[in-house]
């Protein structure tokens, strides 16, 4: 799970576009929302590191957001997609 406040909409949402046709090998991206200003947002992206996941977001929107990573407890989720 990676919640940004964002600096530069236009440009974060421009890099996670591209970002999501590259994803690694075995990621999948759940769930992309923003605020409605866009100066806050939610990706969900299932994977086997949150390490790789942030050096994924940060290599494509790092530099228009600061973002905390943390891992989703699944099984207390509630609409979490599977």
């Amino acid at each position: 799970m990676a919640v940004s406040t964002v600096s530069d909409v236009e440009k974060f949402w421009d890099g996670l576009k591209k970002a999501h046709a590259k994803l690694p090998k075995g990621a999948k991206w759940k769930v992309a929302v923003a605020s409605k200003d866009g100066g806050k947002a939610v990706n969900i992206i299932t994977h086997d590191s949150v390490e790789d996941v942030r050096d994924f977001v940060e290599a494509y929107a790092g530099t228009y957001a600061t973002t905390e990573y943390f891992e989703a407890d699944a099984a207390n989720a509630v609409g979490l997609p599977r």
